[in-house]
């Protein structure tokens, strides 16, 4: 419920600090005393649009902080945590709006956006104005108010539970359906790509591991080429040309002929001739051991290039990486194996939907069927609090129509409107359409009697609900008002003596002028003050002892 509201600079009020408790809250005041702003200062704080108009004169900006507890697994805690916003005993919901009309909103003083400042609002708080009503007067919310009064909770979570089931195996159905018309629509390429992929084979890793064995052969032809050109450079060249092994061994035998001469003067070169000569056979015949070893097959780099170009290119015509050929390959296999058995999983999937909608049907009627018992119940208890507000002539109807099965959704197969007729022969219309403001007001406070056990929403704002009324049908209203009180917190903005005495709490609000400025002052009234207050409201300007006493006679009755 409300706690508190703290309002700064807003429009005429200076500095306002308010406290509510549980139960019935009036607040009284002569015409324009301020009573709306307040009602305007709480809208802005449950995200009502801003206005620039709404700062005082001397400000430059405008606030306004309402704060709630509420109990354990209320829906705007649940909304909040979805939000991420963190939770405290206590929600704060503040919002600032500058000379400009821009406003900013916090939840427990962390930001957050007036959409969802607006949609949590509408969890904790329900106006019911004679001109904007909220709440009951819209068709969206009637059938789970007509569920809650009929007390059949597991009837509606089965329609739920039900319709899930059948939507998700609908969407298994029509994604199943798309796939096989597109796999159809493709055939012809879808055979062809699958078989070209499949002849070419791609496997996991096998670009880096042909770009790996590319690599080595390349660099062992390379080596078998330098070994060869060595190998060339030191074997003769052709039969004419004795080569360097055997110009080593004819010069050797030319200076060996100078043997005869004591010491030999060649005996130097004839030595570096026999080291150059042993060199050179060692040179041969290690350049013949690295031929033999070296790792050079034309043959094999020519393979692992064509593999690798291979797919590499059907890589490109698809538009994929490499890598992801085989995978590729999986998903064309799989479309076609879905073409292929597509008929016998069609028809799974249209069995499994058919018994789906078939437990949502069963479970739909049997929503229906109680929905219009308890419809009749609804309206003959509506009907019961009409007279006593002065709309005995109205009729009121709680209509429960089939819907298209387009229409059908997680609420059931119907829709549900609470229809009134004013008049006497007059077709029941939407609420909001039939009956004028203070006629509407006094409705919804009737069906707010009979459904207030079942409203999730914990405060209820009622402005100016006796509007256009007095005495006993004035007593009716305050009767009501208290008995609404005894489920949720209500405030109630009122004219009415008789609906005042009925508050558990009552707060007056008036205008006080002070160095040359005008203020609204909201002043909680207790004992003799509040004694003067409905005596004001019953007598008017002059209050007499006639007065007090019939304001006694009121608060001694409530």
């Amino acid at each position: 419920m409300l706690t508190t509201l703290s309002i700064r600079d807003v429009v005429l009020i200076e500095r306002l600090d308010l406290q509510f408790g549980p139960g019935l809250t009036v607040l009284t005041g002569e015409t324009g005393a301020g009573k709306s702003i307040l009602l305007d200062s709480l809208g802005l704080a449950l995200g009502a649009r801003a206005e620039q108009g709404l700062v005082r004169d001397s400000a430059d900006q405008a606030s306004v902080a309402a704060c709630f507890t509420l109990d354990s697994g209320h829906a705007a805690l649940a909304l909040l945590a979805e939000q991420g916003v963190e939770l405290e005993d206590e929600i704060v919901l503040r919002r600032v709006v500058g000379k400009d009309g821009r406003s900013r909103a916090t939840v427990n003083d962390q930001p957050v956006s007036v959409g969802l400042l607006r949609r949590i609002g509408a969890l904790l708080v329900e106006v019911q104005g004679q001109h904007d009503q909220m709440g009951l007067a819209d068709p969206a919310g009637h059938a789970a108010l007509l569920d809650s009064y009929t007390a059949k909770p597991a009837l509606r979570r089965a329609v739920f539970d039900s319709w899930t089931a059948w939507r998700t195996t609908r969407t298994a159905l029509d994604t199943a359906r798309t796939q096989i018309a597109e796999a159809a629509r493709e055939e012809e390429w879808l055979r062809h790509a699958t078989d070209e992929l499949a002849t070419l084979a791609p496997e996991e890793g096998e670009e880096d591991r042909l770009a790996t064995e590319r690599q080595r052969l390349q660099q062992g032809e390379r080596r078998a080429e330098a070994i060869a050109a060595a190998v060339a450079e030191i074997a003769p060249r052709d039969r004419r040309s004795p080569g360097p092994a055997a110009a080593l061994r004819a010069a050797s035998r030319a200076l060996q002929r100078l043997g005869a001469a004591d010491p030999n003067p060649a005996a130097p070169a004839l030595a570096a001739l026999d080291r150059a000569e042993e060199a050179l056979a060692e040179a041969e015949s290690l350049l013949g051991r690295l031929a033999d070893e070296a790792d050079a097959d034309p043959r094999l780099l020519e393979q692992a290039e064509e593999r690798l170009f291979a797919l590499r290119a059907a890589a490109r015509k698809h538009n994929i990486p490499v890598v992801e050929l085989p995978a590729f390959l999986a998903r064309l296999r799989a479309r076609l194996a879905a073409l292929d058995s597509g008929t016998a999983e069609i028809t799974a999937l249209e069995a499994k939907s058919a018994a789906a909608r078939t437990a949502f049907t069963d479970a739909a009627t049997a929503l229906s069927a109680n929905r219009k018992q308890g419809a009749d119940r609804l309206a003959r208890a509506v009907m019961r609090e009409l007279p006593p507000l002065k709309l005995d002539r109205a009729r009121f109807v709680a209509d429960v129509a089939a819907l298209d099965e387009a229409k059908w959704g997680p609420s059931g197969a119907d829709a549900v409107r609470f229809l009134i007729a004013t008049n006497p022969g007059q077709a029941p219309g939407a609420l909001d359409r039939v009956a004028s403001g203070g006629e509407l007001s006094r409705l919804m406070l009737a069906l707010k009697v009979v459904l207030s056990t079942g409203s999730a929403v914990p405060t209820l704002v009622f402005d100016e609900v006796d509007s256009g009324v007095g005495g006993a049908t004035a007593a009716a209203v305050g009767d009501r008002l208290a008995r609404v009180a005894d489920g949720v917190q209500v405030l109630v903005v009122t004219h009415s003596p008789q609906v005042a005495a009925r508050g558990a709490a009552h707060l007056r609000v008036a205008k006080q002028e002070a160095a040359g400025q005008v203020r609204t002052q909201v002043s909680p009234l207790n004992g003799p003050a509040r004694r003067e207050e409905i005596a004001r409201m019953l007598a008017g300007e002059t209050v007499t002892e006639a007065a007090r006493a019939a304001a006694d006679s009121l608060l001694g009755a409530a």
